[in-house]
């Protein structure tokens, strides 16, 4: 058995993050670039560093090897411990036939003897793709405090977007007397953040009983915490009051980029207390020449803007060639604008090429039908020939750019 450790977190990052398209066609959703330079990853990897938790296990599962890769020997979150640190925890076979995750709380059973080895008294459940900064040893502390079995977070979410979520509804004292996964008529706005911490011996048991129910969909929110809930035991929840986003969907993932641009959104990429690690690529700093015209943007380095950009997130290789124009945008690394482009309101994945005169996207005002209108996505390696038109709210990959040989020109 290894040094005993007081909290071990168990990462999910396992998701298809089909809504995302074409973005994760080839990509685990937690992955995914965002603000410039970070994968979604980075954030609850950099929570639990900041919150003095040293044993991270990241449970993966679809299309991970570039996520695997990205986080390596845990270096740039210092997590690279030879006792603890972060380990990937892929499904593996056991005994004699191999299973996939099967769910959120089948993944955590698959992987109890992974904890075992830390005799933690706690465990920290988490999600791999929300934006956040969170002090989980704040969390962690109410937990004790409230002698809790299970302690959920929660965060108010308007109204009309509480079906997407798990809501609690609490007594004044926090404790939950209800859960209610994605209903249809919610009773209240608390909706669940997918963030939990338990008393480890009080999980393992009901993660058991879970696997051993044949009717069970193996679902922290479905089936594990209502069985705990039933069974009378502690819950309680944490309010949580910062900056908080799901960035499970293209309008969420744009949305939250974006957010970045605004300084009256309190997600502060540059707070020394809390910082946001990630794996740095190796390149020189951007260069932004003399004709061209940057506003309100975030240019990392490597990139090469002779263009025009407003609110718009330039990450790592990109260049933006003399006419083009990138306005809402977000750029994903190692893609080319080429010149007389022009991006609006679009994502633009990694290692594209934009062909010269090629229009993608469009301003809301400027489409006539409001209905049709919608952040344009183009995939990981397409090259746009030059003078096509990408519409609002399309969605383009390689594959479908080969098929049809060209696509709409003007």
């Amino acid at each position: 058995m290894l040094p005993k450790q007081e909290v071990v977190a168990m990462l999910l990052a396992g998701g298809q993050g089909s809504r995302l398209g074409v973005l994760t066609k080839n990509l685990a959703k937690p992955a995914v670039p965002f603000g410039g330079k970070y994968r979604i990853i980075d954030f609850p990897l950099s929570n639990c560093v900041n919150s003095g938790i040293e044993c991270v296990g990241v449970l993966t599962q679809y299309q991970p090897l570039e996520l695997n890769e990205y986080i390596g020997n845990g270096q740039p979150w210092d997590l690279d411990s030879v006792n603890a640190g972060v380990r990937v925890l892929p499904p593996y076979q056991r005994s004699r036939k191999s299973d996939w995750y099967k769910g959120t709380a089948n993944a955590i059973y698959q992987n109890i003897p992974y904890i075992e080895r830390y005799d933690p008294e706690y465990v920290i459940v988490l999600s791999g793709d929300h934006i956040y900064k969170m002090d989980y040893s704040k969390m962690i502390a109410f937990h004790k405090e409230k002698k809790a079995d299970c302690t959920i977070a929660e965060i108010e979410v308007p109204m009309e977007d509480a079906p997407r979520f798990g809501i609690l509804n609490t007594n004044p004292d926090g404790s939950v007397y209800e859960f209610d996964e994605k209903p249809k008529h919610p009773k209240s706005n608390q909706a669940s953040m997918g963030i939990y911490v338990f008393t480890w011996s009080k999980l393992r048991k009901y993660l058991e009983a879970d696997e051993a129910n044949s009717k069970s969909s193996n679902d922290f929110g479905k089936d594990v915490l209502p069985a705990m809930l039933n069974a009378g035991e502690r819950m309680f929840a944490y309010r949580f009051e910062g900056y908080w986003k799901d960035v499970g969907t293209i309008d969420s993932l744009w949305e939250s980029n974006m957010d970045l641009l605004n300084p009256k959104v309190p997600l502060d990429l540059n707070e020394n207390s809390w910082k946001i690690y990630c794996r740095n690529p190796v390149m020189p700093p951007h260069y932004i020449s003399r004709e061209a015209k940057v506003q309100n943007s975030l240019v990392a380095e490597g990139s090469n803007v002779y263009g025009t950009i407003d609110f718009a997130v330039l990450f790592s290789g990109v260049t933006i060639e003399p006419g083009a124009v990138v306005r809402d945008s977000i750029i994903m690394p190692n893609t080319r604008v080429e010149a007389g482009a022009v991006i609006q309101y679009a994502i633009i994945a990694e290692d594209c090429v934009i062909g010269k005169q090629a229009v993608i996207g469009a301003r809301p005002e400027n489409t006539a039908d409001k209905s049709t209108w919608g952040v344009s996505v183009v995939g990981n390696g397409c090259t746009i020939p030059p003078g096509a038109k990408i519409p609002p709210k399309a969605m383009i990959d390689a594959d479908q750019l080969k098929e049809a040989g060209d696509y709409a020109r003007e």
